[in-house]
């Protein structure tokens, strides 16, 4: 309880319960040193919830809190929607996979209207009943006025081309944001008009992952014409497992020609005929594209080119993935997932 040297905890994957969270809530209230406590994957419920949230009422120090799999459910984001109108000292919450509801997800965005603290936030997989896209509505509007959000998650949301146009609008307003995550959700290519749009003008976004939506090759071409002609900032772009077919992929592959800017391309889960083969080992071989910048690998058979898989993806540097070997300073300036990548870019 008097420690002043220990900065980081890391607590994820044990069979902590409420009453552990109540411990853990004592505990931080008065800390004074704790800049990271990771809780991932706990037993911890909606009263652990409130326990936690209501300690950080007065804790002045901790930066950090993943809350990741445990299953908080709606009531326990309220809490956490209260704390963060108190507390001036968290920067980023992870809250994916808790069971929160529309409720606690309208809540969250609310109060970060005018939250000037808060710099990554992960929302992934809610649980959502509704087909309104409501809590992405009221995301959006948040985009609009906030200024301080830099990383947002917002993987399992049931969003559609709407809840994308709703998105993109306000982040004509928004200059902060640079890491998007649209993954796991129901965009198809109708969606990436939008979003080619909004990347023809935008100056901050630099992370965009789409991965498992559907945007087909139609999407590929929204995305490469807004990347070849106007936008000189995205850096990474992650279109794994979104139905493209050659066409598509070459014309990704061209935007690397002209762009000098977007370094990091994720394209396996989709249908590579020879000339998307090609294209990517072209890419490779002149130095372009580098190995650790996509999640391909070319190789020959009987004097054709094929593409391999490697784990070189946005997916192997979550949180759940090992550093092999490379510093964990998480806590001190780690983005919510995909830290490495944030360094390399």
């Amino acid at each position: 309880m008097n420690n002043v040297f220990l900065t980081g905890l890391d607590l994820r994957y044990n069979l902590l319960t409420d009453a552990g969270a109540a411990h853990i809530a004592a505990f931080i209230q008065d800390n004074r040193s704790l800049l990271y406590l990771n809780l991932m994957f706990n037993d911890i419920g909606t009263l652990g919830a409130e326990f936690i949230a209501k300690a950080m009422h007065r804790n002045k120090t901790l930066c950090y809190l993943r809350m990741t799999g445990n299953k908080i459910e709606n009531k326990g984001g309220m809490y956490f929607a209260a704390m963060i109108q108190v507390n001036t000292t968290i920067q980023k919450l992870d809250f994916g996979d808790c069971d929160l509801g529309t409720q606690s997800i309208i809540a969250l965005a609310t109060v970060l209207n005018h939250n000037e603290s808060i710099t990554a936030l992960n929302l992934n997989r809610p649980i959502l009943y509704s087909e309104e896209e409501e809590t992405t509505i009221h995301i959006a509007s948040m985009l609009k006025i906030n200024c301080t959000l830099v990383e947002l998650h917002l993987c399992k949301h049931g969003m559609k081309n709407f809840g994308i146009e709703r998105l993109c609008d306000a982040l004509y307003n928004n200059s902060t944001l640079r890491y998007l995550d649209l993954s796991c959700n129901k965009i198809s290519r109708d969606g990436m008009k939008f979003l080619g749009q909004l990347l023809k003008q935008n100056t901050t976004l630099e992370i965009v992952d789409l991965n498992f939506n559907r945007i087909e090759d139609d999407g590929a071409f929204y995305l490469s014409d807004a990347l070849a002609t106007h936008n000189q900032t995205l850096q990474a772009l992650a279109v794994t497992y979104n139905n493209l077919s050659g066409a598509g992929l070459v014309a990704l592959s061209d935007v690397m020609k002209t762009n000098p800017v977007l370094s990091y391309i994720y394209i396996w889960g989709n249908k590579f005929d020879e000339a998307a083969c090609v294209a990517f080992a072209e890419l490779l071989q002149s130095g372009r594209l580098k190995p650790i910048g996509t999640d391909v690998e070319p190789y020959e058979v009987d004097g054709r080119i094929y593409l391999a898989e490697v784990s070189h993806g946005l997916k192997r540097h979550y949180y759940w993935t090992p550093s092999y070997g490379e510093p964990d300073n998480e806590y001190e300036n780690a983005s919510l997932a995909i830290n490495p990548v944030i360094e390399h870019l």
